[in-house]
Protein backbone atom coordinates (compact mmCIF):
# COMPACT_ATOMS: atom_id res chain seq x y z
CA UNK A 1 0.00 0.00 0.00
CA UNK A 2 1.07 3.20 -0.92
CA UNK A 3 1.89 5.68 1.81
CA UNK A 4 0.29 8.43 0.24
CA UNK A 5 -2.60 6.58 -0.77
CA UNK A 6 -3.18 5.29 2.72
CA UNK A 7 -4.85 7.42 5.76
CA UNK A 8 -4.19 6.02 9.45
CA UNK A 9 -6.41 8.35 11.56
CA UNK A 10 -7.13 8.24 15.81
CA UNK A 11 -11.28 7.41 16.03
CA UNK A 12 -12.00 6.91 19.69
CA UNK A 13 -10.48 5.12 23.02
CA UNK A 14 -10.81 1.80 23.68
CA UNK A 15 -13.24 1.45 26.42
CA UNK A 16 -15.33 3.99 24.71
CA UNK A 17 -16.65 0.94 22.77
CA UNK A 18 -19.07 -2.02 24.09
CA UNK A 19 -18.87 -5.36 23.62
CA UNK A 20 -21.13 -5.74 20.38
CA UNK A 21 -21.33 -2.27 19.70
CA UNK A 22 -21.81 -1.18 15.87
CA UNK A 23 -20.42 2.47 15.87
CA UNK A 24 -20.10 4.88 13.11
CA UNK A 25 -16.78 6.84 13.18
CA UNK A 26 -14.88 9.64 10.79
CA UNK A 27 -11.90 8.75 8.89
CA UNK A 28 -10.50 11.61 6.11
CA UNK A 29 -14.19 12.69 6.27
CA UNK A 30 -16.38 9.47 5.04
CA UNK A 31 -17.79 7.34 7.55
CA UNK A 32 -16.53 4.05 8.75
CA UNK A 33 -18.40 1.07 10.71
CA UNK A 34 -16.16 0.02 13.78
CA UNK A 35 -17.21 -2.91 14.95
CA UNK A 36 -15.88 -4.29 18.66
CA UNK A 37 -16.65 -8.51 19.56
CA UNK A 38 -15.42 -9.01 22.77
CA UNK A 39 -12.01 -8.15 22.63
CA UNK A 40 -11.75 -7.63 19.04
CA UNK A 41 -12.08 -4.48 16.66
CA UNK A 42 -13.21 -4.72 13.07
CA UNK A 43 -14.11 -1.65 10.45
CA UNK A 44 -15.86 -1.86 7.50
CA UNK A 45 -17.81 0.20 4.92
CA UNK A 46 -21.06 1.65 7.03
CA UNK A 47 -23.72 1.45 4.60
CA UNK A 48 -25.13 -1.50 2.80
CA UNK A 49 -23.70 -1.59 -0.50
CA UNK A 50 -27.22 -2.95 -1.93
CA UNK A 51 -29.34 0.18 -0.68
CA UNK A 52 -27.30 2.54 1.41
CA UNK A 53 -28.79 1.42 4.62
CA UNK A 54 -26.77 2.47 7.60
CA UNK A 55 -25.22 -0.32 8.74
CA UNK A 56 -24.96 0.51 12.71
CA UNK A 57 -28.68 0.04 12.56
CA UNK A 58 -27.98 -3.81 11.82
CA UNK A 59 -27.89 -6.82 13.77
CA UNK A 60 -24.57 -8.75 14.52
CA UNK A 61 -24.16 -11.93 15.40
CA UNK A 62 -21.19 -13.33 15.70
CA UNK A 63 -19.02 -11.48 13.17
CA UNK A 64 -22.25 -11.65 11.17
CA UNK A 65 -23.78 -8.55 10.48
CA UNK A 66 -27.32 -8.20 9.00
CA UNK A 67 -28.47 -5.31 6.95
CA UNK A 68 -31.58 -3.24 8.81
CA UNK A 69 -33.41 -2.91 5.60
CA UNK A 70 -33.12 -5.86 3.13
CA UNK A 71 -31.65 -8.82 5.53
CA UNK A 72 -28.26 -8.89 3.26
CA UNK A 73 -25.36 -9.74 5.52
CA UNK A 74 -21.57 -9.27 5.46
CA UNK A 75 -18.93 -10.75 7.54
CA UNK A 76 -17.51 -8.05 9.40
CA UNK A 77 -13.26 -9.57 9.35
CA UNK A 78 -13.45 -9.57 5.81
CA UNK A 79 -16.29 -7.62 4.29
CA UNK A 80 -17.16 -10.35 2.28
CA UNK A 81 -20.83 -11.35 1.70
CA UNK A 82 -22.88 -13.89 3.24
CA UNK A 83 -26.12 -13.48 2.72
CA UNK A 84 -27.95 -11.31 -0.80
CA UNK A 85 -29.72 -9.33 -1.35
CA UNK A 86 -26.48 -7.33 -2.99
CA UNK A 87 -23.34 -7.98 -5.19
CA UNK A 88 -20.65 -5.98 -4.00
CA UNK A 89 -19.13 -6.62 -0.34
CA UNK A 90 -18.10 -4.34 2.16
CA UNK A 91 -13.90 -2.34 1.95
CA UNK A 92 -12.58 -3.46 4.84
CA UNK A 93 -9.93 -1.50 7.15
CA UNK A 94 -6.59 -2.25 9.17
CA UNK A 95 -7.44 -1.70 12.97
CA UNK A 96 -5.01 -1.03 15.53
CA UNK A 97 -5.20 -0.51 19.22
CA UNK A 98 -2.07 1.63 20.80
CA UNK A 99 -1.85 2.30 24.40
CA UNK A 100 -5.65 2.15 24.86
CA UNK A 101 -6.35 4.11 21.29
CA UNK A 102 -8.52 2.80 18.14
CA UNK A 103 -6.92 3.75 14.93
CA UNK A 104 -7.88 2.60 11.29
CA UNK A 105 -5.98 2.91 8.84
CA UNK A 106 -7.78 2.92 4.75
CA UNK A 107 -7.09 3.40 1.48
CA UNK A 108 -8.21 6.81 0.08
CA UNK A 109 -10.23 4.50 -3.01
CA UNK A 110 -11.97 2.39 -0.49
CA UNK A 111 -13.27 5.22 1.51
CA UNK A 112 -14.68 6.78 -1.40
CA UNK A 113 -16.42 4.11 -3.14
CA UNK A 114 -17.86 2.31 0.34
CA UNK A 115 -17.48 -0.67 -1.90
CA UNK A 116 -15.53 -3.74 -3.01
CA UNK A 117 -15.79 -6.45 -5.81
CA UNK A 118 -14.13 -9.56 -4.56
CA UNK A 119 -11.42 -10.80 -6.32
CA UNK A 120 -12.23 -12.31 -9.77
CA UNK A 121 -10.19 -14.93 -12.16
CA UNK A 122 -9.31 -13.86 -15.91
CA UNK A 123 -10.87 -15.95 -18.31
CA UNK A 124 -8.14 -18.64 -20.35
CA UNK A 125 -8.87 -19.54 -23.90
CA UNK A 126 -7.13 -22.34 -23.12
CA UNK A 127 -9.92 -23.93 -20.97
CA UNK A 128 -12.62 -24.80 -22.82
CA UNK A 129 -15.27 -25.66 -20.17
CA UNK A 130 -18.53 -23.96 -20.61
CA UNK A 131 -20.97 -22.64 -18.59
CA UNK A 132 -24.08 -22.39 -19.97
CA UNK A 133 -26.78 -19.96 -17.78
CA UNK A 134 -30.22 -19.00 -19.62
CA UNK A 135 -31.65 -16.36 -18.21
CA UNK A 136 -30.57 -12.54 -17.71
CA UNK A 137 -32.08 -12.14 -14.44
CA UNK A 138 -29.98 -11.68 -11.05
CA UNK A 139 -29.48 -15.41 -10.22
CA UNK A 140 -27.61 -15.42 -13.33
CA UNK A 141 -26.06 -12.87 -13.01
CA UNK A 142 -24.70 -14.33 -9.53
CA UNK A 143 -23.99 -17.57 -10.82
CA UNK A 144 -21.11 -15.98 -13.19
CA UNK A 145 -19.87 -13.82 -10.86
CA UNK A 146 -19.61 -16.66 -7.92
CA UNK A 147 -18.13 -18.73 -10.94
CA UNK A 148 -15.13 -16.30 -11.34
CA UNK A 149 -14.98 -15.86 -7.87
CA UNK A 150 -14.06 -19.21 -7.13
CA UNK A 151 -11.62 -19.65 -9.90
CA UNK A 152 -13.16 -20.65 -12.81
CA UNK A 153 -11.46 -19.37 -15.88
CA UNK A 154 -13.44 -21.50 -18.50
CA UNK A 155 -16.19 -19.62 -20.66
CA UNK A 156 -19.59 -18.36 -19.24
CA UNK A 157 -22.36 -17.32 -21.30
CA UNK A 158 -25.89 -15.62 -20.44
CA UNK A 159 -28.06 -15.70 -22.59
CA UNK A 160 -31.23 -13.14 -22.35
CA UNK A 161 -34.10 -13.12 -24.69
CA UNK A 162 -34.16 -9.05 -23.62
CA UNK A 163 -32.19 -6.29 -24.69
CA UNK A 164 -30.37 -5.86 -21.88
CA UNK A 165 -27.77 -6.70 -19.50
CA UNK A 166 -29.02 -7.72 -15.96
CA UNK A 167 -31.28 -5.06 -14.07
CA UNK A 168 -32.67 -4.35 -11.02
CA UNK A 169 -36.61 -5.90 -11.72
CA UNK A 170 -37.89 -4.90 -8.30
CA UNK A 171 -37.30 -0.93 -9.45
CA UNK A 172 -39.95 -1.55 -12.32
CA UNK A 173 -43.17 -1.32 -10.17
CA UNK A 174 -41.72 0.95 -7.45
CA UNK A 175 -40.26 3.72 -9.67
CA UNK A 176 -41.07 3.69 -13.05
CA UNK A 177 -39.40 6.60 -13.90
CA UNK A 178 -36.32 5.34 -13.86
CA UNK A 179 -33.61 5.35 -16.62
CA UNK A 180 -31.72 2.04 -17.77
CA UNK A 181 -28.54 2.73 -16.62
CA UNK A 182 -29.59 3.24 -13.40
CA UNK A 183 -31.21 -0.01 -12.54
CA UNK A 184 -28.48 -1.97 -14.98
CA UNK A 185 -26.89 -3.99 -11.86
CA UNK A 186 -23.68 -4.10 -13.44
CA UNK A 187 -23.00 -2.22 -17.07
CA UNK A 188 -21.83 -3.79 -20.06
CA UNK A 189 -18.21 -2.96 -19.93
CA UNK A 190 -18.06 -5.00 -16.43
CA UNK A 191 -18.96 -8.62 -18.45
CA UNK A 192 -15.96 -7.20 -21.03
CA UNK A 193 -13.79 -6.72 -18.20
CA UNK A 194 -14.41 -10.09 -16.61
CA UNK A 195 -14.83 -12.54 -19.89
CA UNK A 196 -18.17 -13.24 -18.90
CA UNK A 197 -20.73 -13.50 -22.70
CA UNK A 198 -24.03 -12.26 -22.73
CA UNK A 199 -26.09 -13.02 -25.70
CA UNK A 200 -29.04 -10.50 -25.82
CA UNK A 201 -32.63 -11.15 -28.07
CA UNK A 202 -31.95 -14.60 -28.05
CA UNK A 203 -34.44 -16.79 -27.10
CA UNK A 204 -34.33 -20.40 -25.85
CA UNK A 205 -36.35 -22.87 -27.32
CA UNK A 206 -35.43 -26.35 -26.57
CA UNK A 207 -32.63 -28.02 -24.40
CA UNK A 208 -31.00 -31.82 -25.00
CA UNK A 209 -29.33 -32.72 -21.80
CA UNK A 210 -28.46 -36.25 -23.13
CA UNK A 211 -26.01 -34.12 -26.18
CA UNK A 212 -25.82 -31.08 -23.83
CA UNK A 213 -26.51 -28.32 -25.82
CA UNK A 214 -29.41 -25.24 -26.14
CA UNK A 215 -31.27 -24.53 -28.71
CA UNK A 216 -32.19 -21.06 -29.83
CA UNK A 217 -35.18 -19.11 -31.78
CA UNK A 218 -33.04 -18.20 -34.40
CA UNK A 219 -31.81 -21.94 -35.56
CA UNK A 220 -28.55 -21.78 -33.45
CA UNK A 221 -27.41 -23.95 -30.42
CA UNK A 222 -25.01 -24.04 -27.89
CA UNK A 223 -22.91 -26.62 -26.48
CA UNK A 224 -22.42 -26.91 -22.44
CA UNK A 225 -20.95 -28.33 -19.99
CA UNK A 226 -22.80 -27.18 -17.60
CA UNK A 227 -26.12 -25.38 -17.34
CA UNK A 228 -27.60 -23.45 -15.34
CA UNK A 229 -31.91 -22.66 -16.07
CA UNK A 230 -32.54 -19.39 -14.29
CA UNK A 231 -35.42 -18.23 -17.02
CA UNK A 232 -37.13 -16.72 -14.46
CA UNK A 233 -41.02 -16.03 -14.64
CA UNK A 234 -43.66 -14.54 -16.74
CA UNK A 235 -47.18 -12.22 -15.76
CA UNK A 236 -50.05 -14.69 -16.19
CA UNK A 237 -52.16 -13.23 -19.08
CA UNK A 238 -55.71 -11.72 -18.76
CA UNK A 239 -58.36 -14.27 -20.08
CA UNK A 240 -61.56 -12.35 -20.53
CA UNK A 241 -63.31 -10.72 -23.80
CA UNK A 242 -61.30 -7.83 -24.66
CA UNK A 243 -58.12 -9.00 -22.78
CA UNK A 244 -56.87 -8.03 -26.94
CA UNK A 245 -57.10 -4.19 -26.44
CA UNK A 246 -54.48 -1.44 -26.76
CA UNK A 247 -53.38 0.08 -23.59
CA UNK A 248 -54.07 -3.34 -21.36
CA UNK A 249 -50.44 -3.91 -20.23
CA UNK A 250 -48.06 -6.06 -18.32
CA UNK A 251 -45.20 -5.15 -16.43
CA UNK A 252 -42.04 -7.22 -17.01
CA UNK A 253 -39.63 -5.13 -18.31
CA UNK A 254 -38.30 -1.22 -18.41
CA UNK A 255 -40.02 -0.62 -21.89
CA UNK A 256 -43.04 -1.79 -20.06
CA UNK A 257 -42.12 0.43 -17.26
CA UNK A 258 -42.09 3.16 -19.45
CA UNK A 259 -45.48 2.46 -21.50
CA UNK A 260 -47.51 2.11 -18.38
CA UNK A 261 -46.35 5.30 -17.24
CA UNK A 262 -46.36 7.46 -20.64
CA UNK A 263 -50.13 6.02 -21.29
CA UNK A 264 -51.39 6.46 -17.57
CA UNK A 265 -50.14 10.12 -16.96
CA UNK A 266 -52.84 11.92 -16.63
CA UNK A 267 -55.34 9.45 -16.96
CA UNK A 268 -57.85 6.83 -15.67
CA UNK A 269 -56.07 3.22 -14.60
CA UNK A 270 -57.58 0.24 -13.93
CA UNK A 271 -55.15 -2.34 -11.97
CA UNK A 272 -56.20 -5.52 -11.98
CA UNK A 273 -54.67 -7.63 -8.78
CA UNK A 274 -53.71 -6.48 -5.72
CA UNK A 275 -50.55 -7.99 -4.36
CA UNK A 276 -46.78 -6.32 -4.87
CA UNK A 277 -46.88 -5.31 -8.45
CA UNK A 278 -50.65 -3.35 -8.70
CA UNK A 279 -49.73 -2.02 -5.11
CA UNK A 280 -46.39 -0.62 -5.78
CA UNK A 281 -47.95 0.60 -9.35
CA UNK A 282 -51.06 1.92 -7.60
CA UNK A 283 -48.66 4.20 -4.70
CA UNK A 284 -46.33 5.10 -7.67
CA UNK A 285 -49.06 6.36 -10.16
CA UNK A 286 -51.42 7.61 -7.32
CA UNK A 287 -49.88 11.52 -8.20
CA UNK A 288 -49.87 11.03 -11.77
CA UNK A 289 -52.62 9.77 -13.02
CA UNK A 290 -55.96 11.19 -13.43
CA UNK A 291 -57.67 8.35 -11.06
CA UNK A 292 -57.29 4.49 -10.49
CA UNK A 293 -58.87 1.71 -9.29
CA UNK A 294 -58.41 -1.43 -8.19
CA UNK A 295 -59.74 -4.90 -8.78
CA UNK A 296 -58.80 -7.90 -6.26
CA UNK A 297 -60.70 -11.09 -5.50
CA UNK A 298 -59.40 -10.97 -2.00
CA UNK A 299 -61.01 -8.90 0.90
CA UNK A 300 -57.50 -6.83 1.58
CA UNK A 301 -54.28 -6.39 -0.29
CA UNK A 302 -51.68 -8.75 -0.07
CA UNK A 303 -53.87 -11.29 1.49
CA UNK A 304 -52.15 -13.92 0.75
CA UNK A 305 -48.70 -13.48 2.11
CA UNK A 306 -49.37 -10.53 4.68
CA UNK A 307 -52.47 -11.45 5.76
CA UNK A 308 -55.98 -9.23 6.53
CA UNK A 309 -54.59 -6.51 8.85
CA UNK A 310 -51.46 -5.25 7.19
CA UNK A 311 -53.00 -5.60 3.62
CA UNK A 312 -55.93 -3.22 5.77
CA UNK A 313 -53.24 -0.94 6.37
CA UNK A 314 -52.01 -0.71 2.95
CA UNK A 315 -55.49 -0.38 1.39
CA UNK A 316 -56.11 2.64 3.68
CA UNK A 317 -52.35 4.44 3.26
CA UNK A 318 -53.60 4.20 -0.91
CA UNK A 319 -57.08 4.96 -0.40
CA UNK A 320 -56.08 8.23 1.70
CA UNK A 321 -54.27 9.06 -1.94
CA UNK A 322 -57.32 8.94 -3.56
CA UNK A 323 -57.06 4.85 -4.98
CA UNK A 324 -60.68 3.35 -5.22
CA UNK A 325 -60.71 -0.18 -4.37
CA UNK A 326 -62.97 -2.99 -5.64
CA UNK A 327 -62.45 -5.92 -3.74
CA UNK A 328 -64.07 -9.49 -3.38
CA UNK A 329 -64.59 -8.54 -7.22
CA UNK A 330 -63.71 -9.57 -10.96
CA UNK A 331 -63.26 -8.26 -14.28
CA UNK A 332 -65.64 -10.07 -16.88
CA UNK A 333 -64.86 -8.04 -19.48
CA UNK A 334 -62.87 -5.06 -21.00
CA UNK A 335 -64.66 -2.95 -23.53
CA UNK A 336 -63.34 -0.33 -25.91
CA UNK A 337 -63.06 1.88 -28.95
CA UNK A 338 -61.34 2.11 -32.17
CA UNK A 339 -59.40 -0.48 -30.63
CA UNK A 340 -58.29 0.62 -27.26
CA UNK A 341 -59.51 -0.38 -23.85
CA UNK A 342 -62.28 2.53 -22.55
CA UNK A 343 -64.00 0.73 -19.45
CA UNK A 344 -63.61 -2.23 -17.42
CA UNK A 345 -66.70 -4.75 -16.46
CA UNK A 346 -66.56 -5.86 -13.33
CA UNK A 347 -68.51 -9.38 -12.88
CA UNK A 348 -71.40 -7.37 -10.49
CA UNK A 349 -71.75 -5.15 -13.93
CA UNK A 350 -70.04 -2.14 -12.57
CA UNK A 351 -67.98 -0.20 -15.08
CA UNK A 352 -64.77 1.49 -14.37
CA UNK A 353 -63.72 4.16 -17.29
CA UNK A 354 -60.48 2.55 -18.32
CA UNK A 355 -57.89 4.57 -20.62
CA UNK A 356 -55.24 2.37 -19.51
CA UNK A 357 -55.54 -1.42 -17.75
CA UNK A 358 -52.16 -2.82 -16.05
CA UNK A 359 -52.58 -6.61 -15.25
CA UNK A 360 -50.99 -8.05 -12.29
CA UNK A 361 -52.72 -11.66 -11.63
CA UNK A 362 -49.65 -13.50 -10.92
CA UNK A 363 -46.98 -15.70 -12.79
CA UNK A 364 -45.63 -18.77 -14.30
CA UNK A 365 -42.89 -20.54 -14.78
CA UNK A 366 -40.65 -19.77 -18.13
CA UNK A 367 -39.98 -23.56 -18.89
CA UNK A 368 -42.28 -24.52 -21.45
CA UNK A 369 -39.27 -24.75 -23.58
CA UNK A 370 -38.00 -27.83 -21.50
CA UNK A 371 -40.92 -29.83 -22.40
CA UNK A 372 -39.96 -33.40 -23.55
CA UNK A 373 -36.92 -33.32 -21.44
CA UNK A 374 -36.08 -35.45 -18.37
CA UNK A 375 -36.05 -32.52 -16.52
CA UNK A 376 -38.56 -33.14 -13.53
CA UNK A 377 -40.89 -29.85 -12.82
CA UNK A 378 -43.93 -29.75 -10.83
CA UNK A 379 -47.66 -29.45 -11.36
CA UNK A 380 -47.19 -25.05 -12.26
CA UNK A 381 -43.79 -26.08 -14.33
CA UNK A 382 -41.75 -25.00 -11.41
CA UNK A 383 -38.07 -26.97 -12.18
CA UNK A 384 -37.86 -29.25 -9.29
CA UNK A 385 -34.27 -28.85 -7.69
CA UNK A 386 -32.39 -30.25 -4.88
CA UNK A 387 -30.68 -28.44 -1.55
CA UNK A 388 -27.19 -27.86 -4.21
CA UNK A 389 -29.85 -26.52 -7.35
CA UNK A 390 -29.17 -29.38 -8.63
CA UNK A 391 -32.38 -30.90 -10.99
CA UNK A 392 -33.04 -34.66 -11.46
CA UNK A 393 -30.70 -34.61 -14.54
CA UNK A 394 -26.49 -34.43 -14.71
CA UNK A 395 -24.79 -31.69 -15.14
CA UNK A 396 -28.14 -29.04 -15.31
CA UNK A 397 -29.02 -26.72 -12.39
CA UNK A 398 -31.95 -24.25 -12.25
CA UNK A 399 -32.52 -21.13 -9.77
CA UNK A 400 -34.70 -18.35 -8.96
CA UNK A 401 -38.25 -17.88 -9.98
CA UNK A 402 -38.59 -20.99 -12.52
CA UNK A 403 -37.82 -23.41 -9.65
CA UNK A 404 -39.39 -25.57 -6.37
CA UNK A 405 -36.93 -25.73 -4.02
CA UNK A 406 -36.51 -27.56 -0.62
CA UNK A 407 -36.90 -24.73 1.91
CA UNK A 408 -34.82 -26.02 5.30
CA UNK A 409 -37.93 -23.27 7.15
CA UNK A 410 -40.49 -26.07 6.56
CA UNK A 411 -38.20 -28.93 6.82
CA UNK A 412 -36.94 -29.10 3.85
CA UNK A 413 -40.77 -29.23 2.10
CA UNK A 414 -40.02 -27.72 -1.89
CA UNK A 415 -41.37 -24.51 -2.49
CA UNK A 416 -41.57 -21.55 -5.03
CA UNK A 417 -40.21 -18.37 -3.58
CA UNK A 418 -40.33 -15.60 -5.69
CA UNK A 419 -38.33 -12.74 -4.16
CA UNK A 420 -35.18 -10.73 -5.31
CA UNK A 421 -32.77 -12.36 -2.53
CA UNK A 422 -33.74 -16.27 -2.84
CA UNK A 423 -33.03 -15.49 -6.90
CA UNK A 424 -29.53 -14.22 -5.62
CA UNK A 425 -28.54 -17.24 -3.16
CA UNK A 426 -29.69 -19.35 -5.74
CA UNK A 427 -27.17 -18.49 -8.28
CA UNK A 428 -24.65 -18.02 -5.80
CA UNK A 429 -25.28 -21.73 -4.30
CA UNK A 430 -25.50 -22.92 -8.35
CA UNK A 431 -22.40 -21.60 -9.06
CA UNK A 432 -20.18 -23.59 -6.29
CA UNK A 433 -22.15 -26.85 -7.12
CA UNK A 434 -21.54 -26.44 -10.96
CA UNK A 435 -18.17 -26.65 -9.48
CA UNK A 436 -18.41 -29.20 -7.37
CA UNK A 437 -18.19 -27.54 -4.17
CA UNK A 438 -20.82 -29.79 -2.58
CA UNK A 439 -22.47 -26.44 -0.84
CA UNK A 440 -25.94 -26.35 0.44
CA UNK A 441 -28.89 -23.70 0.30
CA UNK A 442 -29.10 -22.31 3.69
CA UNK A 443 -30.88 -18.98 3.28
CA UNK A 444 -34.09 -17.45 4.75
CA UNK A 445 -36.32 -15.74 2.57
CA UNK A 446 -36.72 -12.29 3.27
CA UNK A 447 -38.18 -9.56 1.25
CA UNK A 448 -39.78 -6.02 0.98
CA UNK A 449 -42.33 -3.51 -0.71
CA UNK A 450 -42.29 0.11 -1.26
CA UNK A 451 -45.56 2.19 -0.88
CA UNK A 452 -45.38 5.97 -0.68
CA UNK A 453 -42.22 6.07 0.86
CA UNK A 454 -42.41 3.22 3.31
CA UNK A 455 -41.03 -0.27 3.23
CA UNK A 456 -42.81 -3.52 4.71
CA UNK A 457 -40.46 -5.94 5.46
CA UNK A 458 -40.57 -9.36 5.95
CA UNK A 459 -38.44 -12.43 6.66
CA UNK A 460 -39.90 -16.23 7.11
CA UNK A 461 -42.23 -18.69 5.41
CA UNK A 462 -45.59 -17.75 6.43
CA UNK A 463 -47.87 -20.41 4.43
CA UNK A 464 -50.31 -21.73 6.50
CA UNK A 465 -49.87 -19.44 9.36
CA UNK A 466 -53.25 -19.86 11.99
CA UNK A 467 -52.78 -16.48 14.10
CA UNK A 468 -50.37 -13.57 14.25
CA UNK A 469 -49.15 -11.23 17.47
CA UNK A 470 -48.92 -7.57 16.91
CA UNK A 471 -47.12 -5.13 18.14
CA UNK A 472 -46.63 -1.37 17.83
CA UNK A 473 -50.08 0.46 16.29
CA UNK A 474 -51.23 -0.99 13.24
CA UNK A 475 -52.76 2.52 12.51
CA UNK A 476 -50.06 4.37 13.57
CA UNK A 477 -48.01 2.67 11.02
CA UNK A 478 -45.47 1.72 13.25
CA UNK A 479 -45.82 -2.48 14.17
CA UNK A 480 -44.14 -5.75 13.69
CA UNK A 481 -46.45 -8.72 12.96
CA UNK A 482 -45.35 -12.02 13.82
CA UNK A 483 -47.01 -15.03 11.73
CA UNK A 484 -47.85 -18.41 14.60
CA UNK A 485 -48.52 -22.11 13.11
CA UNK A 486 -48.52 -24.66 15.99
CA UNK A 487 -47.12 -21.97 18.97
CA UNK A 488 -44.48 -21.23 16.56
CA UNK A 489 -43.62 -17.96 14.63
CA UNK A 490 -42.86 -18.58 11.09
CA UNK A 491 -42.96 -15.34 9.72
CA UNK A 492 -42.39 -11.60 10.74
CA UNK A 493 -43.32 -8.25 8.82
CA UNK A 494 -42.74 -4.81 9.99
CA UNK A 495 -43.51 -1.17 8.98
CA UNK A 496 -41.14 1.75 10.49
CA UNK A 497 -40.01 -1.16 13.02
CA UNK A 498 -36.05 -1.77 12.09
CA UNK A 499 -34.14 -3.80 12.37
CA UNK A 500 -36.42 -6.35 14.14
CA UNK A 501 -37.43 -7.94 11.01
CA UNK A 502 -33.49 -8.58 10.65
CA UNK A 503 -33.68 -9.73 14.19
CA UNK A 504 -35.48 -12.51 13.45
CA UNK A 505 -34.21 -13.47 10.28
CA UNK A 506 -31.28 -14.24 12.09
CA UNK A 507 -33.03 -16.31 14.59
CA UNK A 508 -34.35 -18.43 12.31
CA UNK A 509 -31.00 -18.72 9.85
CA UNK A 510 -29.11 -20.18 13.51
CA UNK A 511 -32.23 -22.70 13.67
CA UNK A 512 -33.50 -20.99 16.60
CA UNK A 513 -37.49 -21.62 16.87
CA UNK A 514 -39.34 -18.61 18.28
CA UNK A 515 -42.16 -19.14 20.45
CA UNK A 516 -45.57 -17.70 20.31
CA UNK A 517 -44.94 -16.61 24.17
CA UNK A 518 -41.70 -14.95 23.39
CA UNK A 519 -43.43 -12.93 20.49
CA UNK A 520 -46.19 -12.12 22.72
CA UNK A 521 -43.45 -11.06 25.36
CA UNK A 522 -43.49 -7.16 26.42
CA UNK A 523 -39.76 -8.43 26.88
CA UNK A 524 -37.69 -8.97 23.42
CA UNK A 525 -34.06 -10.17 25.01
CA UNK A 526 -34.38 -13.44 23.91
CA UNK A 527 -33.76 -11.66 19.78
CA UNK A 528 -30.08 -11.23 21.57
CA UNK A 529 -29.92 -14.82 22.38
CA UNK A 530 -29.72 -16.22 18.67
Amino acid sequence: MDAEDSITQQVCQESEVQDGELREVEVAGHKVLLVRNQTEFSAVGSTCTHAGAPLSKGVLVGNRLRCPWHGACFNIRTGDIEEYPTLDCLPCFKVSVEDGTVFITAEKKDLESARRLKDMSKRCRINETTMLLLGGGTAALVCAETLRQEGFTGRIIMVTKEKHVPYDRTQLSKAMDKTLESIYLRQWDFFEAHGIEVWTEKEVVSVDTQGQKAHFQDGSFQRYDQLLVATGSSPRQLQCPGSELENVCCLQTPEDANRILHLATGKRVVLLGASFIGMEVAAFLSDKASAICVVERAEFPFQAVLGPQVGRVVMQMLQSKGVKFYMKAEISELRGETGKVTEAVLASGEKLPADVVVVGIGVTSNSAFLKGTPIAMDHTGAILVDVFMQTNVPRVFAAGDVTSFPLALCSGTTTTIRHWQIAQAHGHIAALNMLKKGKELHTVPFFWTSLLGKSIRYAGYGKGYTETVVKGNLEQLKFLVFYIKDDYVIAAASLNFDPMVSWVAEAMYSGRQISKAEAQSSDITWMKKT
